[in-house]
């Protein structure tokens, strides 16, 4: 049964007392705003917006973002999204939006990303899912003899995978659907982070998998004739059709499959908005739902591990390189706060190198024969994997790349910045640049100091969500707090930590004692942290 608000402004299809609830809203979360940031004035609902022209399937991020003409920057951070244990705790919030043809999905969709107001979000459109063709569907297609509007033109099992994956934080591979040739281009589009999902498609309702995934299932509902002159102008227009094919194609198909397929879902809706994009009171209520969802899921991980693990032995994964005259002597040089920037960069580059040389030797080795110059065969050791990638923990993890570089030929690099929300205590995502296909490399994740482990925890949990293997992530950083260590190793046990120095203690401020200072600033000769260039664990934390 529909309860009516403010003349039909918004349907809420309300639950038989006693009937199955089908929304699951404790159940799934987004872990990407903190919950200063969910209280801050949300952004009125305008009708000053237009729909996207497009000619291709869109699905995309939607995170604020700064560009420069060299990265991206993202000036909202994504908070933590897993636990101390670092398992994925908080999942994406997923809006599901269904509607006949050009009924105004999309345009709802984009006003929903502007009212909320939060970083991080995702618009996933089932139009990237239509099946490939085959060189006969193609050519029904360009008579507009092929039904679009039918579930059988959908490729449900992958849009239920890559749904059910992003769901869970994982990173995913998009197709891009080219309407005016009927096919999926070759380029996939990657898309990871997500703290509210908006999924809208024809055919959004249509498949009980995809309905389990769906944390708010909305129907957008607008007059036949309206959805009939939006669709001959897009079409015509944006998709390079004639008028004479796409009136023929609506009434073969569109009209009778809406009628048959996408109408009587309207049923499982829990939100139903006449008028579409234009309805601001349903759009209102929509976005005040959502809020109230977020902020009542606030993870707080940089505390909890400062109060964890202590007293407890040092894990067995820690490999500490032993510390030779040679390596004390370079660290009382470097500790020294007396020491000249020159100095200081010089002596930080030669622990660098041996760090990673250190690091290299527990990579897994193949036994491999070769023949020398003088035709004899020598029984040496080959790497056994595909290759080694490495990723650095913006700022200050940065400084380790040319070590690696020097060390391992042609070697591919990420990057990862990962700031302390001054508010609320707690590591944020802002900004990250992978190599592509990850799953199989082994990755030397690099950052200058490790004190609660926060940062490095944040980090790892990304490359986990990129598909790389645990076992495969080796943590390398100059100095680390035991808190730090206990902390990265208590919640992937896999992972190898390789450090030069171990030291015991943390201050209130999350600094290691006796420690080494704020090592970006160090090296880089910078009075403080940038707000947006600056690796915390630079910082000590």
């Amino acid at each position: 049964m529909a309860m009516t608000t403010s003349q039909n402004d918004v349907q809420v299809q309300q639950k038989e007392e006693g009937e199955e609830d089908d929304q699951s809203m404790s159940r799934s979360d987004s872990g990407e705003d903190s919950l200063d940031g969910l209280m801050r004035p949300r952004c009125p609902l305008t009708p000053s917006l237009s729909p996207r022209k497009r000619t291709t399937s869109q699905s995309k991020t939607e995170p604020p973002l700064l560009r420069t003409n060299k990265r991206t920057i993202y000036t909202a951070g994504r908070p933590p999204w897993y636990n101390v244990t670092g398992t994925t705790f908080k999942e994406a919030f997923v809006i599901g939006l269904c509607g006949g043809s050009a009924s105004g999905k999309t345009t709802v969709a984009n006003k929903i990303i502007e009212a909320l107001d939060v970083p991080w979000v995702v618009l996933l459109s089932m139009d990237s899912f239509y099946k490939v063709l085959s060189k006969e569907e193609q050519e029904l297609a360009a008579r507009n003899e092929y039904n679009f509007d039918h579930p059988d033109a959908f490729d449900f099992e992958l849009l239920v995978t890559v749904l059910r994956k992003l769901k869970k934080g994982k990173s995913i591979k998009v197709p891009v659907y080219d309407f005016t040739t009927h096919n999926r281009r070759k380029e996939w589009k990657t898309v990871y982070g997500a703290n509210v999902v908006i999924f809208e498609g024809i055919l959004a309702f249509a498949n009980k998998e995809l309905l389990k995934l769906l944390d708010m299932k909305v129907f957008v509902d607008t007059d036949s004739d309206i959805r009939l002159v939006r669709r001959l102008k897009r079409d015509i227009t944006d998709r390079g059709r004639d008028i004479t094919g796409v009136i023929k194609q609506y009434n073969k198909f569109v009209k009778p499959a809406f009628e048959q397929y996408i109408e009587p879902t309207v049923q499982v809706a829990d939100i139903v908005v006449p008028r579409g994009g234009e309805n601001f009171v349903a759009l209102d209520l929509i976005v005040q739902h959502v809020h109230s969802q977020l902020e009542k899921r606030e993870i707080t991980v940089r505390s909890a591990l400062a109060s964890a693990h202590q007293g407890q032995p040092l894990p067995k994964t820690l490999s500490v390189m032993e510390s030779t005259p040679q390596v004390r002597g370079m660290h009382t040089i470097i500790r020294n706060k007396e020491t000249s920037r020159d100095e200081f960069i010089f002596y930080s580059k030669r622990l660098m190198r041996l760090l990673i040389e250190h690091a290299l030797s527990f990579l897994p080795l193949k036994p491999v024969s070769v023949e020398t110059p003088q035709g004899t065969v020598y029984e040496g050791k080959r790497l056994s994997g595909k290759r080694i990638t490495g990723v650095s923990i913006l700022r200050a993890g940065e400084t380790m790349e040319q070590a690696l570089m020097a060390v391992c030929k042609d070697i591919r690099l990420g990057k990862i910045l990962i700031q302390t929300n001054h508010d609320t205590g707690e590591p944020e995502l802002h900004y990250l640049r992978l190599p592509k296909d990850l799953s199989e490399d082994y990755v030397i994740l690099m950052d200058s100091t490790v004190s609660t482990g926060a940062a490095a925890l944040m980090a790892v949990r990304v490359l986990l969500d990129h598909d790389v293997q645990e076992d495969k992530i080796f943590l390398l950083s100059l100095l680390m707090a035991e808190m730090g260590v206990h902390s990265v190793a208590y919640a992937f046990p896999k992972v190898r930590i390789i450090t030069t120095a171990v030291d015991k203690n943390v201050n209130d401020e999350f600094h290691i004692i006796p420690g080494i200072g704020n090592f970006g600033d160090r090296y880089f000769g910078t009075d403080a942290p940038s707000d947006c260039y600056e690796s915390d664990d630079g910082m000590d934390y």
